[in-house]
């Protein structure tokens, strides 16, 4: 894979400064193009073997263009905070939005890497790694962005050199470090590990181009042009981008779905309600203080019909929390922020790290809901975000968050009802907006979207919840018995019926009894 990186490329410096003047020209052309039409983010990888160049070719792009709409991030070991969230969190946070460029030294395949190479993690667990980075990278490309991954390459020998060289210069000595020199005996494993990295990350929508780094003017040159190529033919691409197909939506031959066959005549007393109610608050508050939990974090969804009775689920359940503890994120129509940035970027930004709650009130279902009914993106943009939004979930879930979806659904008779009564109560009027009214109008639009989306992402591991909610009070009750069930599966392994304090109790009491003995 690395041979075409070894033939001994070269150029002088009198070539480079030729080159050089005219590229630059073209680059910040090509740059303001992109910004004025702000339509796709440009992502750089620029990767490699220590010694390679990465940093003196991200400066120079850096130099080259306009640094206002262009930056430059380096990711090195992941702080205390980035481990307490899930892997991609970080990256997440550095993307770049619409109409700007952002250049990576260091990236989501820098930590696998080093990772394998020690021999942290087995071949595996590795390629679980790459699967997930070839599905994020899908993503962003299918959301529209640019992404251009260059591998900088030396051999053995040249790295050796290049580290002499640069220990002699007193300017750059401080660069080589004794880790610098350990690199080199395990170059051959990086050679292995990334070789493989490379064949499998190598896909049509995020290719890899591997550059020869022994001569500085030629890596740089290179991966300048390279880039002004690729910037140029997206700008004037007018072709609409081409998706991958979606498996088709399952036709309607009856009136029997998900949201049909739900009882929605369900009640509950007021005097069971309050019981209930008690005691499952009283657990979920018990089993986030318990020490296991700190291993997790906690996400709960809450979607559902209009006036449904989301908020005043939410308001009962958070009870449960320590205010330090919890935060309630409200989703509504994206900021400009958010629309410049792949449409899940925004929920990325809010997951909680271990031994943290997040509430959603509604979430990323907003693109297969909201957005599917009201023509607000492409039919081929909800159809791929229900995979989306399974691996998004799958690689929460797999970090250690506990995830619980829930889908609050009423009568269309009683929706009217509680639309009736928020007019009429002064305090309740903020609740009902034409929106609201108009969103009635579509209702059989909205029942096909959430039964699709029930039958597509309601995975084995992160099922949805159908919540019969005519009646408030046994919503709620439900709602807050499921999340106790959950807790009390993946913290004490389901041991049905035992409170904690009374697991502790008799922990405490064994641990005394066998002092005694």
């Amino acid at each position: 894979m690395f041979e075409s990186a070894e033939l001994g490329h070269t150029i002088s410096r009198k070539t480079f400064r030729a080159e050089v003047q005219k590229l630059r020209e073209a680059l910040l052309e090509a740059q303001f193009e992109l910004r004025e039409k702000g339509k796709f983010q440009v992502i750089v990888l620029v990767s490699g073997g220590d010694g390679a160049g990465k940093g003196e070719t991200t400066n120079d792009l850096y130099s080259w263009m306009d640094p206002r709409y262009l930056f430059a991030r380096a990711f090195s070991a992941p702080t205390e905070d980035e481990l307490a969230h899930p892997f991609m969190w970080r990256f997440w946070q550095g993307l770049p939005p619409k109409g700007r460029i952002g250049i990576f030294s260091g990236s989501w395949y820098s930590r696998p890497i080093h990772r394998r190479i020690i021999g942290e993690i087995d071949h595996a667990f590795f390629d679980q790694r790459i699967e997930q980075i070839n599905r994020f990278e899908a993503m962003l490309a299918n959301e529209g962005a640019l992404i251009l991954k260059f591998w900088l390459h030396l051999t053995k020998e040249g790295q050796k050199k290049r580290f002499k060289a640069l220990e002699k210069d007193p300017r750059t000595a401080w660069r080589v470090t004794r880790e610098s020199w350990g690199s080199l005996k395990t170059y051959d494993k990086l050679q292995e590990v990334a070789s493989h990295m490379l064949r499998m990350t190598n896909t049509s929508w995020a290719p890899w181009v591997v550059v020869e780094s022994a001569n500085d003017f030629y890596r740089s040159l290179t991966v300048g042009k390279l880039v002004l190529d690729a910037l140029q033919k997206r700008l004037s691409d007018t072709k609409e981008p081409e998706f991958p197909a979606a498996p088709p939506l399952l036709p309607r031959t009856d009136a029997l779905d998900v949201l049909t066959a739900l009882d929605l005549n369900q009640h509950l007393e007021r005097k069971t309600y309050q019981l209930r109610l008690a005691r499952a608050l009283g657990r979920i508050s018990e089993f986030v203080r318990l020490p296991e939990f700190k291993k997790h974090s906690l996400i709960l969804v809450f979607e559902g019909s209009d006036a449904a009775g989301k908020g005043g689920t939410i308001k009962r359940l958070s009870a449960a929390f320590d205010a330090r503890q919890y935060q309630i994120m409200p989703t509504a129509a994206p900021t400009q922020e958010e629309l410049a940035q792949p449409y899940l970027w925004r929920f990325w930004r809010h997951v909680p790290k271990k031994g943290r709650v997040a509430i959603f009130d509604r979430s990323w279902y907003g693109r297969v809901l909201v957005e599917r009914v009201e023509g607000f993106c492409l039919e081929a943009d909800w159809l791929r975000a229900y995979t989306e939004i399974n691996d998004f979930e799958h690689e929460l879930m797999t970090d250690g968050a506990i995830i619980l979806k829930f889908w609050l659904q009423i009568s269309m008779d009683e929706q009217l009802k509680r639309f009736q009564e928020r007019e009429a109560t002064a305090f309740k009027r903020y609740k009902i907006t034409d929106e609201d009214w108009r969103n009635r109008e579509k209702w059989d639009a909205y029942h096909d979207a959430v039964c699709d989306m029930v039958e597509r992402t309601s995975t084995g591991l992160v099922p949805w919840t159908l919540v019969e909610a005519n009646d408030k009070q046994f919503a709620r009750v439900k709602v807050l018995e499921t999340v106790c069930a959950r807790l009390e599966k993946v913290l004490l392994g389901g041991k049905a019926g035992r409170e904690p304090e009374e697991q502790e109790k008799n922990k405490t009491k064994a641990t005394e009894n066998k002092g005694k003995g």
